[in-house]
Formats: C-alpha cells, sequence, structure tokens
C-alpha cells in the first residue's frame, strides 16, 4: 500500500482555510468541538480549535503563529513547528486546502 501524497504542503507563507464542505461545529449537546466532513468526523482538542478558527483563508501561517505566540506568550519557533505540524496532517486528511489568491 502506498502513502497519498499531500493535496498540498504547509509552509509558512500558506494560507489554510476549510473546504466549503468541512464545518467546524460546537457540539452543545456534548460540550465540545466537532469538525465534520461528508461521513467523516473529527474531534479537534482545544488548541486545534484555535488554531482552526485562525483559518480564513486570508492569514498566513505565519500569521497563525505571530497571533497564537502573542495570545499564549509562546515562542515562535515552537509554535510554528506544531502547527504546520497540525496543519500538514489536517491537509493530507482531506480537512483543509490552500487559498492561493486573498479576496480584497
Amino acid at each position: 500500500m502506498t502513502a497519498r501524497a499531500p493535496k498540498f504542503s504547509i509552509t509558512p507563507e500558506s494560507r489554510p482555510v476549510l473546504p466549503r464542505y468541512v464545518t467546524l461545529k460546537h457540539d452543545r449537546m456534548r460540550e465540545r468541538w466537532l469538525l465534520l466532513a461528508p461521513e467523516r468526523i473529527l474531534i479537534p482538542d482545544d488548541i486545534a480549535v484555535e488554531v482552526l478558527k485562525l483559518c480564513d483563508g486570508r492569514a498566513t501561517v505565519q500569521d497563525l503563529v505571530v497571533t497564537l505566540a502573542a495570545r499564549y506568550s509562546a515562542p515562535e519557533s515552537t509554535i510554528m513547528q506544531d502547527v504546520t505540524h497540525m496543519l500538514q496532517g489536517l491537509a493530507d486528511k482531506g480537512f483543509l486546502v490552500e487559498t492561493k489568491e486573498v479576496a480584497s
């Protein structure tokens, strides 16, 4: 069995966004966030939810890292490594796409 190639590679310049068929939704009944896609559900942890909320297709990964570093008083290099790894995993599974052009 061969591994699937990633849909795109996450870089600091990437502008990740949830595709139209994926929704980040809060389940009030179970008090948790869900990442919903056709025939798939992912339960992201609290940190992943904070990152996903910032993935609007306008902000670059570098922008996300700067925001998170300020919010959590953490080193940008550590956040960059963790965020890149998390976003790449989601992109590889089809939960994220990359915006090529920024809408004005």
